[in-house]
């Protein structure tokens, strides 16, 4: 749950704060991803977020995980020098997707940055809010998570075994018609994850893979998006499969914008284009809080192969509009290939209840 304190903070902040007429955010546009420095935050952009998830394995049945920090850059003006001014906040949302509860078992935090309650480092992937924290070691590449949630305690270590997979063009990601509907954007597939992860009282040493993704933008969708389908996927072989689909408010209508990319273990990256691309429903799931209708199971078609995703339980829907505004279906899948499974990862879907807006 959202702090309450937090809220009435950050609300305070932005109603005693002046707000800029005319916000200017820098727009994404091809460009060399530079780092360690863009592992880090980029605080004049609009949005950003750092996205880890995975699959943990044993004892018993395996489990889903779900990491997420947020920062976003408010409209209040820059140029005021009050530090009690909410120019950035720092969000951030997880979640285990344990079959055995049948529902997701979340948690979530906003903070404005400042007096060492929350902040994001521009120089190496370094997010803490209260007392969650992900930071990566700028000698190993590994990352570290821990968050001490509502209901759960998760610990991890995730460490690379590949190198950084650039999506799009060398990591300029097209969301939409418009050259500046775009993303920075690479993910870091086929980690290695060790993991302490305790619920209700009792802890567990757990191990399995895991996947991140970076992004940073400041105008991501066309304004007649309605939301995304999106899966990240390590394959058994080694491969990492990502591939999203931009829905457009019009039923029925082509997606706004699609994309894939595949790349074997230690081959190279093959993308697809937006005709190469489509996401269909095999199985849905009706929420019996939001109401809404998630296709929980889906087909995917990537070139010339058909995937298909199968959940490892339908009750993955996250309610975040408390801090990001949105309701997501964050939820752990396997993924198939003419009925065989061939990896495990997770899909994403959004704009399911109320067209998203960052």
């Amino acid at each position: 749950m959202v702090s309450r304190r937090a809220l009435m903070l950050a609300a305070g902040a932005l109603a005693s704060s002046r707000t800029s007429a005319q916000t200017q955010y820098p727009n994404v546009f091809p460009r060399p991803l530079n780092f360690p420095r863009d592992h880090g935050a980029h605080p004049d952009y609009r949005t950003e977020w750092w996205y880890m998830t995975g699959w943990l394995d044993g004892p018993g049945a395996p489990i889903g995980f779900q990491i997420t920090f947020f920062r976003t850059r408010t409209t209040i003006d820059p140029a005021i020098p009050s530090a009690f001014a909410a120019k950035q906040l720092v969000i951030a949302h997880a979640a285990i997707a344990d079959p055995a509860r049948g529902a997701l078992l979340h948690d979530e935090r906003i903070a404005r940055t400042g007096f060492g309650a929350a902040s994001a480092s521009t120089e190496d992937t370094d997010v803490l809010l209260d007392r969650w924290r992900l930071v990566r070691s700028l000698q190993s590449g590994a990352y570290r998570g821990i968050v001490a949630a509502r209901g759960f305690t998760l610990e991890l270590d995730a460490r690379p075994t590949q190198p950084l997979l650039l999506q799009g063009e060398a990591g300029y990601s097209r969301k939409g018609p418009l050259a500046t509907q775009a993303s920075y954007y690479y993910s870091q597939p086929q980690l290695a994850v060790r993991a302490r992860v305790t619920q209700d009282g009792k802890s567990e040493e757990r191990a399995g893979q895991g996947w991140l993704d970076h992004e940073w933008s400041s105008t991501l969708l066309a304004d007649d998006a309605t939301g995304w389908d999106w899966i990240g996927m390590n394959l058994d072989d080694g491969s990492a499969l990502t591939a999203f689909s931009i829905r457009s408010r019009q039923s029925g209508s082509a997606p706004l914008h699609a994309y894939a990319s595949l790349r074997p273990r230690g081959g190279n990256v093959q993308t697809f284009g937006p005709h190469e691309v489509r996401f269909s429903t095999l199985t849905d799931w009706t929420s019996p809080r939001t109401r809404a209708t998630w296709p929980v199971s889906r087909e995917v078609r990537i070139g010339d192969r058909t995937f298909t995703t199968q959940p490892l339980m339908d009750d993955q829907e996250l309610d975040s509009r408390t801090s990001t505004g949105a309701v997501y279906w964050e939820g752990a899948s396997r993924l198939l290939e003419s009925g065989k499974p061939v990896g495990r990862g997770y899909l994403e879907m959004t704009g399911y209840v109320a067209p998203i807006r960052l």
